[in-house]
């Protein structure tokens, strides 16, 4: 199989459109990034979190359109590495989060410091963590705090 690329007269037409108007750029960018959220994917996503195999679960967990109740399934799971896509995960839902601040994983706690969606009340659990490294990343993250609200 060849590496090379040849487009019909019609792709490079498109191309070329593309190039010359930022705004359709910015569409087809945006399409290419954000396939719509079928049931299917939803299904696809539901059975990796069944999986035997944690990486695959992992696969599930760092995913932003997995569902709530596998969010909570999955911060449940037995291997601490799913745990820890799951506080990594900006879409994983405040609740998770709360519960997973008390994992007995420092490194989950740890990500879930650093999780910019984070709730204060677990941010507050946290920074009185039997940790030392934890404590340090909930400091690390409130030093950042007043260059944040200076940004426009």
């Amino acid at each position: 199989m060849s590496c090379i690329r040849f487009n019909t007269p019609a792709q490079e037409r498109q191309l070329d459109a593309l190039r010359e108007s930022p705004e359709l750029a910015n569409q087809a960018v945006a399409a290419f990034l954000s396939p719509p959220v079928t049931d299917t994917k939803i299904a696809r996503l539901r059975s990796m979190a069944e999986d035997r195999r944690a990486k695959i679960r992992e696969s599930a967990a760092l995913n932003v359109n997995t569902p709530s109740d596998v969010f909570e399934k999955l911060s449940r799971d037995k291997e601490a590495s799913v745990r820890v896509c799951v506080a990594r995960n900006e879409a994983t839902p405040c609740n998770v989060l709360r519960a997973l601040a008390s994992d007995v994983s420092e490194e989950v706690r740890s990500w879930v410091a650093i999780n910019y969606f984070v709730p204060a009340d677990a941010m507050e659990i946290l920074a009185n963590d039997t940790s030392s490294q934890v404590r340090k990343l909930v400091a690390w993250k409130a030093s950042l705090a007043p260059e944040a609200q200076l940004v426009p």
